[in-house]
């Protein structure tokens, strides 16, 4: 291995360090305060700095080595790491991802700013708050690691550096504890996304001495009983020395899905109302005993029924009370209670435990993994071939050569599956990377924004993750520079002057959603609609609705922006975002509340090289309809036909109706409609569509296929997505649904709706 080669994997280590660092830096802006988060930063800086001077990077080196003394006095507890700190840490985090694509690609640097950060850090070392703080506090004694030179004042006397660690402890302040009194809640979206509102009582419980009321007036009787719903809630006195940040700390990534009241005891209404139930010691530490028992102990620590009285709890009685409070909380079995591996607390540790194991990995080239896919797709192919010639000439069905023909099926799709998942990745990456983007346009505009995220471990095909960063940043752009409204306008909306921006990724129907909400102004309609009047994309006395006014940002050369910046106004933005989302196989969708904020729903297909689809024929032509998008099949009925309209047909489907769509008519296959009732109706779903019933002559069979490009190998088709190549050697065409509902709806078949796909 020569020394490009080792420089190269160094590059692919900065990477995952930079990673690393930076999202260690958002749980300390979020509250973390784990020891080990801040060694993980630093160790990430660390490994940098060491990595490049081992190549002379000299100037990686040296911003590394004081971004590394700075984070060393906050893990030494010298340098406390408040909101303006880890501002200046963020920014150094921005600068050393910079540095390290300068030094791997040749480029160069802003120097200024790399030296003003330098000054900055340097100042935080010495005990210097940043600008933004307000309050003066006394300098620490300079860090040994960062020298700074002696400074002599007017008079000609030298300043001498004066530790207060000397102080006997007796004279440190001691703050006594606060009763507070709290009202849990918690509503059902909050067990639905997983949190467990028993951890959260645990985590609460170590902040100081904690009573617990259970309130179970609002649990209905068992035949009204939605197992789905959250009928419990807590009344909690807690005496902490830590204040009331630390407790609505615990609560805060569950603050949307609940009701939370904190107050100084005596201030909640109605905690001195008369409880369901008598106060309840409740030991939550139970919990992580159990989750670090040794096996053979669960016997000891959970004693059955006639042994209660040896339970951590001291009264059988109560410990019955306590145990029915923690399955209300979780929603779970008495087994998973007792039992660690089945209940979420073991999940969370395992999780855990995963997180912090070193796993073994290989890196290997992005150029063989994409040949292998191919290959597995063409032996794919060959496999359906095969097994279309033995079925057309073997009659009796039952030979050992279809016998070993289905194994192979199997064997084949298993190693497909296998393939595909080598190349799937979690979006974390693309989701860090808008962090930055997010403070960028922050400090351009004057905004203060909070960037949240989740599904951040949702997996897609890597080829799918490397086109989502560009729609996703002009995405983020626009929310923060448009949609956000100024600390100022949102104070007098009644609004928190902070923005929020909230960027989210989830599994669905086979295919990846990711939302982008923002809690903004929303979209003004009037102003988007006479901009487009002045730029003559409509009619001044057109008629549209509000989802094709908020369709039209997404036009080339539009925008709403009243001057052209650095950041908008050329128009350039929404129409990348769309053209980037079809290219892809997606579609996108806008939502917006005026005053509330709006919210782009992008759906995407999991990986561009293999899809499930149902194989059908239309006027004796052969299509592949993409099975998530089909919700169920029908054989029509005469009398379940009705017409509407000069040429509309509808078709009864449980005491509802939906639009009957001729596809042979939509792509011009046949000129005349079809019979209903001679054919097949497919129920489907598309993207902001709704349902509809496509109308097929008859359906051959479901099977995977692999997608092959139109549009490298030929030229768009209206209508059509991709092609694939069936068992028998033919070219079938992937429906594009999405296209054929847009045009029953009386819209055009628009070319630019490609599938994007391998090969």
């Amino acid at each position: 291995m020569d020394m490009n080669e080792i420089k190269e994997i160094f590059f692919q280590e900065c990477e995952e360090q930079l990673a690393e660092l930076e999202t260690g830096l958002l749980k300390l802006n979020d509250g973390d305060r784990d020891p080990e988060t801040v060694n993980a930063v630093f160790r990430a800086v660390h490994s940098i700095k060491g990595g490049a001077g081992a190549f002379g990077l000299d100037d990686l080196v040296s911003f590394a080595h004081v971004f590394e003394t700075t984070l060393d006095c906050v893990r030494s507890n010298r340098l406390e790491p408040t909101q303006d700190v880890l501002k200046v840490m963020l920014r150094s985090a921005d600068v050393l991802a910079d540095l390290t694509n300068a030094a791997r690609d040749g480029g160069s640097v802003d120097g200024g700013r790399s030296r003003q950060l330098i000054k900055e850090l340097e100042a935080l070392a010495n005990g210097e708050l940043p600008q933004a703080a307000t309050e003066p506090v006394p300098k620490a004694v300079p860090s040994a690691a960062a020298p700074v030179a002696p400074v002599v004042n007017e008079e000609g006397f030298q300043p001498v550096a004066f530790s207060f660690d000397d102080f006997e402890a007796g004279d440190e302040l001691t703050i006594e504890p606060v009763a507070y009194e709290i009202v849990f809640k918690p509503k059902s979206d909050l067990y639905a996304k997983g949190n467990d509102a028993t951890l959260l009582l645990r985590d609460l419980s170590r902040l100081g001495e904690m009573s617990i009321h259970c309130d179970m007036d609002g649990l209905p009787p068992l035949d009204r009983l939605n197992p789905e719903e959250a009928y419990f809630s807590w009344k909690i006195s807690l005496s902490t020395d830590k204040g009331e940040e630390a407790i609505r700390s615990v609560f805060e990534f569950a603050e949307w899905d609940c009701d939370l009241e904190v107050a100084v005891a005596g201030g909640l209404i109605g905690m001195d109302e008369e409880l369901p139930m008598q106060p309840v010691p409740f030991d939550l530490s139970i919990l992580d005993e159990e989750a670090q028992m040794p096996a053979g102990e669960e016997d000891r620590a959970y004693p059955h029924e006639g042994e209660a009285q040896n339970a951590t709890i001291p009264a059988a009685e109560t410990a019955s009370n306590v145990l029915q409070m923690a399955q209300s909380a979780a929603r779970v079995s008495p087994e998973n209670v007792r039992n660690p591996t089945s209940a979420s607390t073991a999940q969370n540790i395992a999780a855990q435990q995963a997180a912090s194991a070193a796993t073994p990995t290989i890196r290997v080239d992005l150029d063989r993994v994409d040949r292998l896919i191919n290959l597995v797709g063409e032996l794919v192919i060959n496999q359906a071939m095969l097994s279309q010639s033995v079925i057309e000439n073997d009659t009796n069905g039952t030979s050992s050569i279809n016998m070993g023909l289905e194994e192979l099926q199997q064997l084949t799709r298993e190693i497909q599956d296998s393939v595909m998942a080598i190349r799937a990745q979690p979006v974390k990456p693309v989701f860090q990377r808008m962090s930055r983007i997010v403070r960028e346009i922050a400090d351009m505009t004057g905004k203060s924004v909070r960037l949240i995220t989740e599904g951040e471990n949702t997996e897609v095909d890597k080829t799918v993750i490397d086109k989502l960063a560009e729609p996703l940043t002009h995405m983020i752009r626009n929310a923060v520079d448009h949609g956000l409204e100024t600390p100022d306008k949102r104070i007098a909306a009644g609004k928190s002057p902070e923005g929020t921006v909230r960027l989210t990724a989830k599994h669905r129907s086979g295919r990846i959603v990711i939302e982008l909400a923002d809690d903004g102004a929303g979209i003004n309609r009037e102003k988007v609609r006479q901009k487009a009047i002045d730029n003559d994309l409509i009619a001044a006395d057109a008629n549209l609705s509000d989802e094709e006014i908020d369709n039209l940002i997404f036009h080339a050369g539009f925008s709403t922006a009243d001057k052209i910046s650095d950041i908008s106004g050329r128009g350039v933005g929404m129409d990348v975002v769309k053209r980037s989302i079809q290219a892809l196989g997606g579609r996108i969708n806008i939502s917006s509340r005026p005053g509330q904020g709006s919210i782009f729903t992008m759906s995407l297909p999991l990986t561009l090289a293999v899809l499930d689809g149902m194989v059908v024929t239309v006027a004796n032509q052969t299509l592949v309809v993409p099975l998530t998008a089909i919700v169920e099949t029908l054989q029509p009925e005469a009398s379940a036909i009705h017409s509407f309209g000069a040429s509309q047909r509808l078709i009864a489907i449980r005491d509802s109706f939906c639009p009957l769509v001729d596809v042979g008519r939509i792509l011009n296959f046949r000129g005349a409609q079809a019979n209903p009732v001679e054919g097949v109706a497919l129920l489907v779903e598309s993207e902001g569509g709704g349902q509809r019933a496509l109308m097929v002559d008859a359906i051959q069979g479901q099977r995977q296929v692999v997608i092959k490009s139109l549009e490298a190998n030929y030229t768009h088709v209206p209508g059509i997505a991709a092609a694939t190549i069936l068992g028998d050697g033919r070219v079938a065409l992937i429906l594009d649904v999405d296209a054929i509902v847009a045009a029953s709806r009386g819209q055009s078949l628009r070319p630019e709706m490609p599938l994007a796909a391998a090969g």
